[in-house]
């Protein structure tokens, strides 16, 4: 249990197109909360219109990191993007660099959620880093 409350939680937000997946993370962004949430966004396409979005509410703002992921789906073509993403979040929390009380990580509304949750299940590195909440 210890070793499981070590590991920074993560939480996958996915939905249909026009769920509220950006709406609830501008409410994360933008809450008192006072944790440090870094925010994996996937867009599917060269524009991405939820940064925009995001951006707005979170421009210096908040201690929450935004990392992009364009043009594909995060479950299939961009998944060495994302292992790639948590290993260098994973080397900044591991350095002293970066604190981190939360992940969350939102998919394009078409993407299958079941691969990006066997990431922290398939990755040594990643599985003792991070755990998925709940």
């Amino acid at each position: 249990m210890s070793e499981d409350l070590s590991r920074v939680p993560v939480t996958i937000l996915t939905g249909f197109l026009g769920s509220g997946k950006t709406t609830l993370l501008n409410h994360i962004l933008t809450a008192t909360h006072g944790k440090k949430i870094a925010v994996i966004e996937n867009e599917f396409g060269d524009i991405s219109i939820d940064d925009k979005l995001l951006q707005k509410n979170s421009q210096f703002k908040s201690d929450e990191e935004i990392v992009e992921v364009l043009n594909g789906c995060i479950c299939c073509t961009v998944r060495q993007d994302l292992i790639a993403i948590l290993n260098k979040l994973r080397q900044r929390v591991r350095s002293g660099k970066l604190h981190l009380d939360g992940i969350v990580i939102e998919t394009t509304g078409m993407a299958d959620p079941a691969p990006v949750a066997q990431t922290f299940l398939a990755h040594a590195k990643i599985r003792g880093f991070a755990r998925l909440d709940g």
